[in-house]
């Protein structure tokens, strides 16, 4: 029976590749010289320490850029605290977000069993399997889902006739 799994995954090595990528455009632009900026991959989140709101903004900009020069969906950010740091600083928290959460999980199955496509779909941890008896109707429900405007990030993996 053909299947598939959608996901949430985020290649860290490419994240890490982004993230010192940023760290050498921050270190050669002129607009940063002299100054206090950071950016550090912790291990599910990414710490960026900069002076103030406007070059906030910019080293965020940067480190997008360079997440989509890598291929990774920019989503896959979430901020998650800013705050006040010693030496007249502004750190900021962002989440890596991982795998699917339970509401839009759920958010996916009900919209699969609207579409009355022939396909069942089950939830197994932070992924979600499709299968069905056809791989036309799969390929229509990967479409269906693609056109859902989730929070998450999705890539479809392992499809097998």
């Amino acid at each position: 029976m053909p299947s598939f799994d959608i996901v949430s995954k985020v290649d860290v090595s490419e994240l890490k590749n982004a993230v010192s990528n940023s760290m050498k455009e921050i270190g050669q632009r002129y607009d940063f010289k002299g100054s206090i900026s950071d950016v550090q991959l912790e291990t599910d989140f990414i710490m960026v320490v900069t002076e103030d709101d406007l070059k906030a903004k910019q080293v965020y900009e940067i480190l997008i850029a360079n997440i989509v020069r890598r291929k990774i969906d920019p989503q896959v950010l979430r901020e998650i605290s800013r705050e006040s740091a010693s030496g007249n600083t502004i750190r900021i928290r962002f989440e890596i977000v991982q795998g699917i959460q339970q509401e839009e999980a759920k958010i996916i199955n009900t919209e699969i069993k609207k579409s009355k496509l022939r396909v069942k779909s089950q939830i197994q941890g932070d992924e979600i399997r499709v299968s069905g008896q056809k791989r036309d109707d799969l390929q229509r429900a990967i479409q269906m889902i693609k056109a859902l405007n989730l929070q998450t990030p999705t890539q479809f993996i392992n499809f097998r006739d």
